[in-house]
């Protein structure tokens, strides 16, 4: 009876193993979970990239939903995801705060000059500590935060039209329906 049990262990531990391999073939590898979704953004005071005087603050947020968009110009998908934020922009919907993440100024602005500025401002976070903060995993990633300071959604890697259309918006306007 010993030995019987004795080698059903490793068979059942097999079984287990293949059924979360199984399982793990159906993830989406681009919805890194956040410890961060349910809990208050990092409050922050960083220097705007077009006037660097000027020290924006996450609190300047409070009482409004908006979408904190990483970025850097070295970044292929941030551009390709850069017309999206133009476009949404341009809709009014919701404030865009960009954070312009381990570049150089002059490269930034260049960037933003050529494709256009969808931001309500751009903050600097050239030695990444903001981004270690928010648990930046690379850019682009972007937050929903909502009128609490609080953050519903953080999207890796480049916002697609399907998820702009589909996740981004549609909470958005849930969150600015709530008090």
């Amino acid at each position: 009876m010993k030995r019987v049990a004795f080698f059903a262990l490793p068979l059942v531990a097999f079984v287990l193993l293949a059924v979360f391999l199984y399982r793990g073939l159906f993830l989406n590898p681009r919805e890194v979970p956040s410890p961060l979704i349910g809990k208050p953004a990092p409050v922050f005071d960083r220097p705007a990239l077009h006037r660097p005087e000027a020290v924006f603050s996450s609190k300047d947020m409070l009482g409004q939903v908006w979408i904190f968009n990483v970025w850097a110009s070295w970044c292929a998908p941030c551009r390709q995801e850069h017309p999206l934020w133009n476009d949404l922009a341009a809709q009014k919907l919701v404030p865009l705060v960009g954070m312009n993440y381990k570049d150089q100024p002059g490269a930034a602005k260049k960037w933003l000059n050529e494709l256009g500025d969808p931001y309500k401002i751009t903050v600097v976070d050239a030695d990444g500590r903001l981004g270690i903060d928010f648990g930046v995993y690379g850019v682009p990633e972007t937050f929903v935060i909502d009128k609490q300071g609080v953050i519903r959604l953080k999207h890796t890697g480049p916002v697609t039209p399907e998820a702009m259309q589909k996740k981004i918006i549609p909470l958005v306007r849930e969150l600015q329906k709530q008090p």
